[in-house]
């Protein structure tokens, strides 16, 4: 693993990068407190990975899971079973008609899923983008929580942006430039930030903001 690739692999590493946005922000340093201890959300890397992010695409929390509990019940999370599964085996899931082609597409790709622990970020999401149905903001959630990067931010997150606006007291909900923008300061841990912004969402929501 070359060196520049900084991973969050464990409780001490997100105690690390909160104690720098504390001390690079006093809005974090603030807010921090309050969030309790942040979630490490780390998952095995591979299809099934990649699939749970596509299975939790534009939909909420419950329902995401509720899926992948059908999947898994059925089988159907691992690369030969999503290739051999009828339609109506991934309908009965709750898969629209684009997700199963998303995930046929990936299970038939070939990727070499243990080949991308060694590439560095912005090549592994460019990677990633090339499979069917994966956009960044997919690619970065797998960075994230299946390859535990700890400078992937995933802007294009709608709760981030939100929860962004309220803790910074902006006028208006970032845009995803925006937002990467105001988190270019909280590097190397923008992974980190990114479990502070979704953690601060629930507090102020009420709601879980990511899968």
């Amino acid at each position: 693993m070359p060196s520049a690739i900084r991973l969050i692999e464990t409780q001490a590493d997100l105690d690390a990068g909160c104690a720098h946005l504390a001390a690079i922000c006093p809005v974090w340093a603030r807010v921090l407190p309050d969030l309790g201890p942040l979630p490490l959300r780390r998952s095995a890397d591979g299809f099934a990975a990649m699939a749970s992010a596509i299975v939790g695409q534009q939909i909420s929390v419950a329902a995401a899971g509720a899926i992948w509990a059908r999947l898994q019940a059925a089988g159907l999370t691992d690369e030969v079973a999503m290739r051999d599964a009828s339609d109506e085996d991934l309908r009965a899931a709750g898969l629209s008609r684009p997700k199963q082609r998303y995930l046929r597409g990936i299970a038939g790709a070939g990727l070499d899923w243990a080949g991308l622990r060694a590439l560095p970020d912005d090549r592994a999401v460019a990677a990633l983008v090339a499979l069917p149905g994966v956009g960044v903001w997919t690619a970065e959630i797998y960075l994230k929580f299946a390859l535990g990067r700890a400078d992937v931010f995933a802007a294009g997150d709608l709760a981030l942006r939100e929860a962004a606006r309220i803790m910074y007291d902006l006028p208006a909900r970032p845009g995803t430039a925006a937002l990467r923008a105001l988190a270019e300061p909280w590097q190397p841990w923008r992974a980190v930030a990114a479990r502070g912004l979704w953690a601060y969402y629930r507090l102020a929501k009420g709601r879980e903001g990511t899968t």
